[in-house]
């Protein structure tokens, strides 16, 4: 099969590129260093992937990541990076055969997972991100809680998803450097082996902070986003699009709304500039005039919930299709 005979919107994935990526990563942060978050590619594949070369614990959003992973036998040890008070969620997590560590900042995410049978946390603090996460202060209180509780405290994790788009080097890493400061702070007072933390955006920012681990996902595939961010890491995903309909000084390709994350703003083309996109169309403004039926590549701005709209990703090498997986972890 070519790229050509996909049905289209389809996404794709460049081996490549991909490889080189995984490569990359591996040799900066090797093995249990990183912690890759499968939120980003919602691929037991892909994890895969990213076990065979070395890394063998993985960091989830949701815990229908975690549960698929387990059931795809990828990951020796899984972390849900985020809290959930869903006791049916809790207990299908417990109930698996791998570890399974959960994000807890309250007393009440801490009283949800101790009676579903989660036997072990990481206390989350707030690193600057207004999101998730207790207050630095804190963090020992509710560790000493939740070893009253029977849980085993891990240690500490804090994402600092606030500076990941901070363009200007320099000033990444200073902020970084502060937000790190306010985890180790916490860490002093909670314990245990694991300071986990990071992202794409600041994965080789954390030097000598303490941090025993990267959580990154999005480097594998990457977007436009983190493509300005002049991170050593290649475009690997494309969204394969047919030109549909052409006019003077614009063209229609079939990748709207629906098939791209535009959170963060418009995708790019290779030959032109997009205007805009709708739910079934992408306006853009071609280089040099295309014929209905040709193929444009999209470049998406966001990566992890563009992988969301799409059940397969079909791996590509040139113009040949050499393999289809299944995005399976994606939906709730």
């Amino acid at each position: 099969m070519q790229i050509h005979d996909l049905p289209t919107p389809a996404l794709t994935i460049d081996a490549d590129a991909f490889d080189r990526n995984l490569a990359t990563m591996a040799t900066v942060h090797p093995g249990r260093a990183l912690r890759p978050h499968v939120k980003a590619h919602k691929c037991t594949a892909l994890a895969a992937a990213q076990q065979a070369i070395g890394h063998d614990t993985f960091t989830c959003a949701t815990p229908r990541e975690i549960v698929g992973m387990a059931a795809a036998g990828v990951g020796t040890e899984l972390l849900l990076a985020n809290e959930t008070v869903d006791d049916t969620r809790l207990r299908a997590m417990a109930e698996l055969d791998v570890p399974v560590i959960v994000a807890v900042d309250s007393d009440a995410t801490v009283d949800a997972a101790t009676r579903n049978g989660i036997t072990a946390c990481l206390i989350d603090v707030n690193v600057g991100l207004p999101r998730c996460g207790i207050a630095p202060d804190e963090a020992g209180r509710l560790a000493d809680r939740a070893r009253r509780a029977g849980l085993d405290v891990r240690g500490v994790m804090g994402y600092e998803g606030h500076l990941m788009m901070v363009r200007e080097r320099d000033e990444r890493l200073t902020a970084v450097e502060q937000s790190m400061e306010l985890l180790l702070r916490a860490h002093r007072d909670v314990g245990g082996p694991i300071v986990s933390a990071g992202g794409t955006g600041t994965f080789d920012q954390h030097g000598s902070t303490g941090v025993t681990e990267v959580q990154a996902g999005s480097y594998a595939l990457m977007d436009i986003d983190y493509g300005r961010q002049g991170l050593p890491f290649e475009q690997a995903v494309f969204v394969v699009g047919t030109v549909i309909s052409v006019s003077e000084g614009w063209s229609v390709a079939d990748v709207g709304l629906k098939a791209l994350g535009m959170d963060h703003g418009k995708p790019a083309v290779a030959d032109g500039s997009v205007w805009f996109c709708s739910d079934e169309h992408l306006t853009y403004a071609p280089t040099e005039r295309p014929q209905v039926g040709d193929r444009v590549q999209v470049v998406p701005s966001h990566i992890d919930p563009t992988m969301a709209m799409h059940d397969t990703a079909w791996i590509v090498r040139g113009d040949e299709v050499i393999d289809r997986w299944p995005v399976d972890l994606r939906g709730w």
